[in-house]
């Protein structure tokens, strides 16, 4: 009986596999090709406006370059980045701007980047006397997790935003008056006196057609009639938070973090209700609380630097108080990175040997990682001469 079920089971198997279609498997799926198109590992753009706004901000119009292979332009969340790279004097470098223009406008094939001109900067001033209208861009995917998230956020966000951090807010400011989020907004803004607000027409604008977006300039340097005057303090925090829960963004130069975090010591927010977007740039390590106490502290060392690339070894020096990315970067190295504040990953390399300092306060790595000798090499800082090996695979991901 068992054998004449065998046979039979036998038989109906090859009558469907005799009928079945000849059609060949296909080569994309349709999650394959959404995947690619929300997650592209470059984006090439160009430049099609260029806005500038003083002698120190100017806006940047950028569209997909169908020539190079982008037909389109990826989706985003307001308040996400693109790290952008460029090579200047044969270094390869890249640096986070956030995207400025509400998610809609990727849907137009257009994204906004804000970009504040840092006088004794690096790339900035590259940027400013190099992009214009025609310019081609490499970026990344948008990225970045200063998003609202209504399963981790509250229904109102409270942005405290200084300078240039005023974009990612700008952007969740244009998607809420659109109806793309469901949030209510109310940004505080520190500037220096009312000349110097950025996008301030643009942000009025948006506050005058929607109660669900609320603007409070804060001054340092004048007393103007109906702004705030002085810093973003806990005084006047408590002035303008709504009732009812919040979740509290910061976005800004360190400065603005480490005063914020300071003065919102007083409101007892529970954990994770206090949010900040990446730096892009750590600065001084020594002035790290937990930096060790050795001889860096008095003077700044300079330590060699051994790395290991697609097994191409190169010694290159490498400063205290500088990231060993910058190092390779200012060697012409082409370092993996994204972020550039510790938390992507996308910089990650082993330690071969020597010591290397990681501010704990911003260490995002996994415990796998600190336990393997694993460093994110955009907040790692040499305190002894090192030894790094830069993963294939890490490379392999980079975008461009």
């Amino acid at each position: 009986m068992a054998q004449d079920t065998l046979e039979q089971l036998l038989i109906d198997r090859q009558r469907h596999i005799a009928a079945g279609a000849t059609t060949p498997l296909p080569t994309q799926y349709p999650v394959n090709q959404l995947a690619a198109a929300l997650h592209p590992e470059t984006q090439y753009l160009k430049i099609t406006k260029v806005v500038t706004h003083d002698a120190t901000a100017r806006s940047f119009y950028l569209a997909p370059d169908p020539t190079k292979g982008t037909q389109h332009l990826a989706y985003f969340q307001a308040g996400q980045y693109l790290s952008v790279r460029i090579t200047i004097d044969g270094s390869v470098v890249t640096r986070p701007y956030a995207i400025r223009s509400a998610p809609q406008s990727a849907l137009n094939d257009e994204y906004i980047l804000t970009i504040k001109r840092v006088p004794q900067g690096f790339v900035t001033p590259y940027i400013f006397n190099h992009w214009r209208v025609g310019t081609t861009v490499t970026a990344s995917a948008p990225m970045g997790t200063l998003t609202i998230n209504p399963l981790r956020d509250q229904s109102h966000i409270v942005a405290i935003a200084g300078g240039s951090g005023i974009t990612p807010f700008y952007a969740m400011a244009s998607a809420i008056l659109d109806g793309t989020e469901d949030a209510d907004l109310t940004i505080l803004y520190g500037s220096r006196d009312h000349h110097h607000i950025l996008l301030g027409d643009e942000l009025n604008a948006i506050s005058t057609q929607t109660d669900r977006v609320h603007l409070v300039n804060v001054l340092s340097d004048e007393d103007y009639p109906g702004y705030e005057t002085g810093f973003i303090t806990a005084d006047v925090i408590r002035r303008h938070l709504p009732a009812g829960p919040v979740s509290v963004f910061i976005c800004g130069p360190d400065a603005l973090y480490q005063f914020a975090q300071k003065e919102l010591t007083a409101f007892n927010l529970p954990a994770g209700r206090i949010r900040h977007e990446l730096s892009g740039n750590y600065g001084d390590p020594r002035q790290a609380p937990d930096y060790p106490d050795s001889p860096a502290n008095a003077s700044v060392q300079t330590f060699r630097l051994t790395v290991s690339v697609r097994g191409q070894t190169q010694t290159i020096p490498a400063r205290a108080d500088e990231s060993v990315l910058t190092a390779m970067e200012r060697a012409g190295i082409h370092a993996p990175s994204a972020c550039r504040s510790g938390e992507c990953g996308v910089c990650r390399a082993r330690v071969v040997s020597g010591q290397l300092f990681v501010p704990n306060q911003d260490d995002h790595r996994r415990l796998a990682d600190k336990t393997y000798g694993y460093v994110h090499t955009c907040l790692a800082f040499p305190l002894s001469d090192c030894e790094l090996d830069v993963p294939v695979h890490a490379l392999a991901n980079q975008f461009g």
